[in-house]
């Protein structure tokens, strides 16, 4: 996978709707709670007008302003994308697969007469296969998730040219701890999990006892790769996915598992060297492909196939899938056709799309205000890093090498995808073409294998609402899709800006010197730029953050996991501490700003990042993302970072006694 630290979970079809005149330009009252003192609970205070006007309607597991964001955005794409005419378009063209892939999705009718008709023949195929042709056919078969995966990018060691990877994944409940854990969540999941497969399996046409089997060994086969896989806290450690090994020794030593025949039915001839990010896990594989049953290892591959296809069959496929997301989320409620429907060609054509979306609501003036505040924001992360008690001089000189060396990508690529070589065709069933859509993109990504980096890949469409870090190429990029209010206000008072979209800037700068980004160097290169002093230094203050967030009670006796947050928790305590530097540096020296609506420049920094985060959250979601996710909960984003954070007690008042204060002494200042 790709090391992009985002700022958020990426939410797509997010658009650029210009500035909302509506907008003030001060604090919205409307968002607050002010029976709640800022000293007592700051998230409360700054949200809970927010929360109480914004209850959770039933197709959400959770719903913030960021998921707002995709509400508000998602129409305009939806306005985009009806207005294309497929039978009008050229054949070939864009605009013409686009409204095909839309067209087929919103067609129910269709969807439910063909039934399981669709995938009947790849589905024949893969229980017919014998144990030899397994791995050809896992690589021949799009959407096939088993056993791994297997991507192309920068070598970590010379991120000047690509490699390739080969990871741990063929879990279908995505994480291992769900097959693990004893606990009553866990255990229901599973239950839940079992049942979705028996019911997609008896919809694809197995029977009763045949359904049970597939269920049955899958969950089992899953849980053994469960055991072998690395925990995501032990994933965070670039060092200990980095595994190179030839082919030959991998033939060698894991035969069974048959990557040369994956790869020669993926159309990579000559692969001599592949970096293993888990090799107890490529062990694994390798067993179970020897011992298990052939009978058990095609149920397994077939249900993950089953998986994979189910959203786009009939009602009967995406109602079992969707009673799964009931029991993971909490969520009550199917999303609505249209935005199941619009999800796809979003997705898998992101930037033709993107194409679309950017000509007519990203303007200009946007793209110019942002790379002047990133400017800002790397000026200010340079004073920080100059003013760093427990960094040497030397380490100092080689974060500000990298901090120079940034690459900056605003709204949109110079150079847009292209998307001819796409086979869309409306006669054909709406699988058969996601399918395509899937060969499709895997295939441009593997087409880099042995090729230079391309530095000006995006790996966001523009219209995603996030933003990222890239430690390979050591780039930031700001999407047209986050440019927008709450974040962005081309209109809005700075201290509102630089509160929300200048944390977001700032953010993504730490994230190339937290835990996992501060070992690469400013060329992308996983390299050691540190003196041992300095890391052990590093080392103690993330440790202090890691015991900070463990003590938060997410749920009742369950606690929130620093390890597995920690990038994510120091690029949000480094991004609101540069952000707050770079806004005082914009208002000039001796210049304290003024008070808008009863509120000081620094009440309304504040007040402006607690508001990205307001939300709320169904408490399955809370478990699911607490195993999942690696950034904080909204609450504890704003909560935990701003208890570490002096001139936010300042700004407020909030003195010794008060909840949210903390003392000198037990804070965790890192950048």
């Amino acid at each position: 996978m790709k090391y992009c630290h985002t700022f958020a979970l990426a939410v797509s079809l997010m658009a650029f709707s210009g500035v909302d005149a509506a907008l003030p330009t001060g604090v919205d009252r409307a968002n607050l709670d002010t029976t709640v003192s800022p000293g007592t609970d700051f998230y409360d205070y700054a949200c809970g007008g927010w929360m109480k006007a914004n209850p959770l309607g039933d197709e959400f597991s959770r719903y913030g302003t960021f998921d707002r964001l995709g509400e508000l955005t998602r129409q305009q794409v939806r306005d985009l994308v009806v207005s294309l005419d497929a039978a009008a378009s050229p054949e070939g063209s864009n605009a013409r697969k686009i409204a095909v892939l839309y067209a087929q999705g919103m067609d129910s009718t269709a969807l439910n007469a063909a039934g399981a008709q669709p995938l009947k023949a790849d589905l024949d195929r893969i229980m017919a296969s014998e144990r030899a042709d397994l791995p050809a056919l896992m690589a021949s078969i799009p959407g096939i998730s088993a056993f791994f995966d297997t991507y192309v990018e920068a070598d970590m060691l010379d991120a000047s040219r690509n490699s390739l990877y080969w990871s741990q994944g063929g879990m279908g409940l995505g994480d291992r701890d769900y097959y693990l854990d004893d606990s009553d969540n866990a255990r229901t999941v599973r239950d839940a999990y079992r049942t979705c497969l028996n019911r997609l399996a008896r919809l694809a046409g197995l029977d009763a006892e045949a359904a049970q089997r597939l269920a049955d060994n899958t969950l089992r086969i899953e849980t053994e790769l469960a055991r072998a896989a690395m925990s995501r806290e032990e994933q965070r450690d670039p060092q200990s996915t980095y595994n190179p090994m030839t082919m030959a020794a991998i033939e060698a030593e894991y035969a069974p598992a048959g990557l040369r025949q994956y790869y020669e039915a993926l159309g990579l001839k000559n692969v001599d060297n592949v970096i293993v990010g888990q090799p107890k896990s490529l062990k694994a594989v390798s067993d179970l492909m020897k011992n298990e049953p052939v009978e058990a290892l095609r149920d397994y591959i077939a249900a993950g196939y089953l998986s994979s296809a189910a959203n786009y069959l009939s009602d009967e496929f995406v109602d079992a899938q969707f009673a799964l997301r009931q029991i993971l989320s909490g969520v009550k409620e199917q999303q609505p056709r249209w935005k199941r429907a619009l999800s796809v060609p979003n997705g898998m054509m992101g930037e033709a799309v993107g194409e679309l979306y950017v000509a007519r609501y990203f303007p200009p003036r946007a793209k110019a205000r942002m790379i002047e505040l990133v400017s800002n924001l790397q000026t200010a992360l340079g004073q920080h890093i100059d003013n760093l008690t427990w960094m040497s001089d030397e380490t100092k000189a080689k974060a500000h090498e990298k901090l120079s060396t940034f690459t900056v990508k605003v709204g949109y690529p110079d150079k847009w995808r292209d998307y001819s070589g796409l086979a869309i065709d409306a006669d054909k069933p709406y699988w058969h073409n996601v399918q395509q859509a899937m060969r499709f993109n895997a295939d441009f990504n593997l087409a880099d294998f042995g090729k230079s980096v391309d530095k000006d890949r995006w790996y966001m469409s523009p219209q995603t609402v996030n933003a990222y870090y890239n430690p390979s190429s050591n780039e930031i990029c700001f999407p047209a899709g986050i440019l927008q209010a709450p974040y962005f206000n081309m209109d809005a008072d700075d201290a509102e800006n630089y509160g929300a979209i200048g944390v977001v800037i700032g953010h993504e700068m730490t994230h190339g010197y937290d835990d996992k980004g501060r070992q690469f160097d400013k060329d992308g290169n996983l390299s050691n730029w540190w003196t041992d002093a300095d890391a052990a230094a590093f080392t103690k203050l993330a440790d202090g953050l890691v015991a900070q967030f463990d003590a938060i009670e997410v749920a009742p006796g369950v606690h929130a996991n620093g390890r597995f947050t920690l990038g994510e928790d120091i690029a949000d305590q480094g991004g609101l501490r540069v952000a707050h530097t770079a806004y005082h540096n914009s208002l000039g020296k001796d210049n304290p700003g003024q008070v808008i609506d009863g509120f000081t420049p620094d009440q309304r920094f504040y007040l402006a990042y607690a508001n990205v985060w307001a939300g709320n959250i169904r408490p399955a979601e809370i478990l699911k993302r607490t195993k999942t996710d690696p950034h904080s909960l909204g609450r504890w984003r704003v909560n935990a970072s701003l208890r570490n954070i002096e001139p936010f007690f300042e700004a407020f008042g909030i003195t010794e006694g008060q909840p949210m204060f903390r003392d000198k002494a037990d804070r965790v200042v890192i950048w």
